[in-house]
């Protein structure tokens, strides 16, 4: 007999799905006039709120493969989003930052991204969001312990 618990989890997480999916498609076409793809902005993001940090530590934050990450910084680069420097605590991992420019313009897109996001689930009081954001760290938190420990 399947409890009402796991069933309710199952709901969130059948949701979840094509959130994620149709988010991407989302963030995706309103970056398209900028060069930058979801996973290039992840990266942004990453670096505005962390500050400078190395490929592996960004990959890991993302839970990504390095190649990915590694890839995305070089198309940031090539963008002068980011820029790379020594690294004091590593000789052979550089830390990778945002440029003013890349600070600039991850602060415009997530501008744009608040704005528009402050218009949706209306019908949802700031206490629901709350506990949605609860429900899903917490689940993200265990899933995340099953991976690491299989």
């Amino acid at each position: 007999m399947l409890s009402r618990r796991g069933q309710q989890l199952y709901e969130v997480l059948r949701n979840v799905r094509p959130l994620v999916l149709n988010s991407a498609r989302v963030v995706e076409a309103s970056l398209a006039a900028d060069g930058v793809s979801v996973g290039m902005r992840a990266v942004l993001e990453v670096l505005a709120e962390a500050g400078p940090a190395t490929v592996p530590a960004i990959a890991e934050r993302l839970d990504l493969a390095r190649q990915g990450i590694q890839r995305h910084v070089n198309d940031l680069a090539a963008l002068g989003f980011v820029d790379s420097r020594a690294n004091p605590a590593h000789r052979r991992s550089v830390l990778i930052d945002l440029t003013p420019a890349g600070r600039d313009r991850f602060d415009r897109i997530r501008g744009y991204e608040l704005a528009s996001l402050d218009r949706m689930a209306a019908e949802c009081t700031d206490g629901e969001i709350d506990a949605a954001i609860r429900v899903l760290r917490a689940l993200n938190r265990d899933v995340r312990r099953r991976v690491v420990g299989a």
